[in-house]
């Protein structure tokens, strides 16, 4: 299973690779692709996951989840 989420407020690659080890540190999440030039994050999931543990991974380091799809 994969989704893409739209984040904002990420301006460099230690925005990036902060965002990617917090995902990754979700226990169903695979991988985290993520790019702070496109502002997304795809992310790759070995179980369904609730969105909301997915943005409060990315929220609590205060950047913000557009979407998620």
């Amino acid at each position: 299973m994969e989704i893409t989420m739209k984040i904002d407020g990420m301006m460099c690659p230690h925005c990036e690779a902060a965002v990617k080890n917090a995902l990754e540190a979700v226990p169903t999440v695979e991988s985290a692709a993520v790019s702070h030039e496109k502002g997304t994050a795809v992310v790759k999931l070995s179980a369904e996951t609730p969105f909301d543990i997915l943005k409060a991974a990315v929220e609590d380091l205060d950047y913000k989840v557009v979407s998620c799809g």
